[in-house]
């Protein structure tokens, strides 16, 4: 297999190969942390969780074009995940994947000893679970290293706003911060906002985005066996805790949702919302015991009153929608064809994709398609010319806006953007003591089962 993940080669279809091999201390004082000069010295990398989305973006580094850079440390909780990602990305980049025994880390404490291995100016990559990302956040910003986190950042107000003083902290002290909301990178839709910007297809007054498909990740979920600890078993089955994911509605849409507030070059100040939770159980008859909806069916509004519909789904059986489109009053855009960010964009002087009302239809380089790799280059880019970067408050505000629609839906009350960021809901207010004996932050009733939100009757706070 070629050391280098080629340019045609997704960070998804990295994944579906990982697959089948298978706390924070006071910030220091302001300091400037050292620079790598334009194609000089290497840029060390550590991977602090392994599952299919750390090795990905793992892979993505190890592929950048401006190199040096090496992986040097790895942590998880899961001693598996760590070997198996391990063991896939040495056969990918043997050369530049130097992480003996003695950098490979299983603990919560894991992160600090993954990132004590850096030096100034190298990068961390957070991938675990949401709940833990302020946690890593603060210790990266203490050591000042670069950062590369995987979205979502939040699932609720008070972590939203200790990562929002954390953005802060970190351009103050001249770190590199992406985020992976990849959508933002393609080239395809940053011209595509552009044109929209300048008014291609006139004003927006509408906008759609669908992600409607059978159940996926680990969204759907039966009973604790008893095994691992319930702590663990919850964050190998992430998607099924609002607390550790956001729950299937963040964890899932909030690509669409990201790119289409850029798309408005606004975020909505409120969201209205229905949904519910219809065949729960496993085709054995199990009672699926996750958090999540099945259905979601969101109104957001933006403060001009233009609105944004947002549908999404995990149901087997039924018509599959994965895309997203804008309505203006000059015509109608294609923003991703088909799943996030799925190439062509394309304009319309109609209301409807007809070939002959077409204006524009993007055309990318080869070497720039890969969203997933762009967001790498331009992250390295920017550490190699020391330019400043940091996506933290975008990706913050695209959290928010995704639970506030979750909220919407779960509580069946109308939530605004400053509700969503003021509520005092800390869905794991502990989570920088967890140990591998705590318990989880969430603890089943006598039946294995965990709260589910009931809108109109539970309407504070989502369970």
């Amino acid at each position: 297999m070629n050391e280098i993940i080629s340019a045609s080669t997704s960070r998804r279809e990295f994944l579906k190969n990982t697959g089948r091999f298978a706390a924070a201390s006071a910030l220091a004082g302001a300091t400037i942390p050292y620079v790598h000069a334009a194609g000089s010295d290497a840029l060390q990398v550590a991977l602090i969780g392994c599952g299919g989305r750390g090795s990905g973006a793992a892979a993505n580094a190890l592929s950048v074009r401006r190199g040096p850079i090496k992986l040097v440390a790895m942590a998880d909780v899961f001693p598996d995940r760590l070997q198996n990602s391990f063991d896939n990305l040495k056969k990918q980049f043997p050369s530049q994947v130097d992480v003996p025994q003695d950098r490979q880390f299983i603990g919560f404490d894991a992160y600090q000893k993954a990132m004590d291995c850096l030096k100034p100016g190298d990068i961390a990559i957070f991938a675990t679970p949401l709940a833990f990302r302020w946690v890593h956040f603060t210790y990266a910003i203490q050591k000042g290293l670069n950062v590369f986190m995987e979205k979502p950042l939040t699932a609720d107000g008070p972590t939203s706003r200790k990562m929002l003083q954390l953005a802060e902290e970190a351009t103050a002290k001249n770190l590199k911060v992406g985020v992976g909301l990849m959508s933002r990178h393609s080239r395809a839709l940053q011209e595509l906002a552009q044109r929209l910007h300048d008014g291609e297809i006139g004003d927006i007054v509408l906008l759609r985005g669908y992600r409607m498909h059978g159940p996926v990740g680990s969204a759907f979920s039966e009973k604790w066996p008893g095994q691992p600890s319930e702590l663990l078993w919850q964050i190998k089955h992430f998607h099924s805790f609002i607390w550790a994911s956001g729950g299937c509605y963040s964890d899932f849409y909030i690509h669409i949702i990201d790119h289409l507030g850029w798309m408005k070059n606004a975020w909505p100040v409120k969201a209205q919302a229905l949904g519910g939770r219809h065949y729960r159980q496993s085709p054995d008859g199990q009672i699926y015991v996750d958090q999540n909806f099945d259905v979601y069916a969101v109104e957001y509004t933006f403060a001009d009153g233009t609105k944004f519909n947002l549908d999404g789904r995990c149901m087997t059986g039924c018509n599959d929608i994965y895309a997203s489109y804008i309505h203006g009053t000059k015509g109608f855009a294609i923003a991703s064809k088909s799943g996030d960010c799925g190439q062509p964009s394309s304009t319309y002087k109609g209301l409807a994709p007809k070939r002959a009302d077409l204006i524009w239809e993007s055309k990318v380089n080869r070497d720039e398609q890969d969203p997933y790799e762009n967001e790498w280059n331009d992250l390295v880019g920017a550490i190699r010319d020391d330019k400043p970067y940091n996506e933290v408050k975008r990706g913050v505000e695209a959290s928010l806006v995704t639970s506030m629609g979750r909220m919407a839906a779960h509580t069946g009350q109308e939530v605004t953007f400053d509700d969503m960021l003021n509520c005092e809901h800390d869905m794991a207010p502990s989570v920088d003591k967890l140990t591998m004996d705590s318990p989880a932050p969430l603890v089943a009733n006598a039946e294995g089962r965990y709260p589910v939100p009931m809108p109109g009757i539970t309407t504070k706070r989502e369970y």
